[in-house]
């Protein structure tokens, strides 16, 4: 019982953060390394190993005190429902599904929004 219960308390603490852009995107590039280093500074090391670094569809969960991130990465190249949506403001940035920023990232209002997730 005991066991069931923290599984679920720990996944009620995953933060999910969705960068939707797609190859060869200068802004999303620039979205990427606003969101790496805001997960750095939120894990509080500069250790660039220590990154979330998003170079496939999904990407690594990323450890911070009691609560996890959780980074991934959509391309609207060969998604026809995500190009409908999102495709004239890529990059776009999701925290748990929800639309957090899109086209610049701006890394006090994201840092803001995760912590006040924590």
């Amino acid at each position: 019982m005991a066991a069931s219960l923290s599984r679920r308390l720990e996944a009620v603490s995953d933060i999910t953060l969705t960068l939707i852009g797609k190859p060869g995107c200068h802004l999303c590039d620039d979205a990427r390394a606003v969101v790496n280093d805001v997960l750095r500074q939120l894990q509080g090391t500069d250790d660039s190993a220590a990154a979330a670094s998003v170079d496939s569809a999904v990407g690594p969960a990323v450890t911070s005190g009691a609560s996890r991130f959780r980074l991934e990465e959509l391309s609207i190249e060969g998604n026809p429902a995500l190009f409908a949506e999102y495709g004239e403001q890529i990059p776009v940035l999701l925290v748990n599904g929800k639309v957090h920023n899109f086209w610049r990232i701006d890394p006090v209002r994201l840092t803001t929004s995760l912590k006040g997730l924590l």
